[in-house]
């Protein structure tokens, strides 16, 4: 057993829930497209993956979004209905309670935007309790690609085995499998307790 691994925490679908299809709603209604085809549109822009890259500034995100979909509001209210898409997932939350309460150090990892995490800094209150948080838009590379996982490497002080890593995304688990770091699936939080739990962390 490794003294005192680095948790690493994924944030989307491991930590909070996210669902495009609310922000669809309320976009649509001061544009010119229907929810049906925003949701897809809001989850696969190629402007979403150069934004969370770091390639585009909130304002040139939200400047090409409004052109393509005629959306008559300011960046203010396009970016209040664009991260208010989130919903705490509690099992996992208390799962990252308890290791914090046996003394382990504990980071965030995420692809995402300054808009989203403005938003879950605001709402959610867990969301301070870690040590450190590597978002894909201030690296300006997104899992799995290689560059994002040496800065989180950097940040913890830690590397391979010593790093245990928790994501619902295969590819992005393997990328750290990869660097040896002791990865889990997350599928839900029973599975990943139990997985931690054969780690010797619980």
């Amino acid at each position: 057993m490794h003294l005192q691994p680095a948790i690493i925490f994924d944030l989307g679908k491991v930590l909070v829930d996210f669902d495009y299809s609310i922000a669809a709603q309320k976009i649509a209604a001061r544009s010119t497209k229907p929810p049906e085809d925003l949701h897809a549109f809001l989850g696969s822009s190629t402007w979403l993956v150069d934004y969370e890259s770091g390639r585009l500034t909130r304002e040139t995100f939200y400047e090409a979004i409004r052109d393509a979909i005629s959306f008559r509001g300011d960046l203010a209210e396009f970016g209040s209905y664009f991260a208010d898409i989130f919903s705490e997932l509690p099992g996992t939350i208390a799962l990252h309670a308890e290791l914090r309460a046996r003394g382990f150090k504990t980071y965030i990892f995420s692809n995402t935007n300054d808009l989203a995490i403005e938003h879950v800094v605001r709402n959610f209150p867990f969301f301070a309790s870690f040590d450190g948080y590597i978002y894909s838009y201030e690296v300006g590379a997104m899992k799995p690609e290689k560059k994002i996982y040496e800065a989180m490497e950097a940040m913890a002080g830690k590397r391979g085995v010593d790093m245990i890593y928790l994501d619902d995304r295969a590819e992005n688990i393997a990328a750290g499998a990869a660097r040896d770091w002791r990865a889990i699936l997350h599928e839900s939080p029973e599975k990943s307790r139990q997985a931690l739990k054969q780690f010797g962390l619980l």
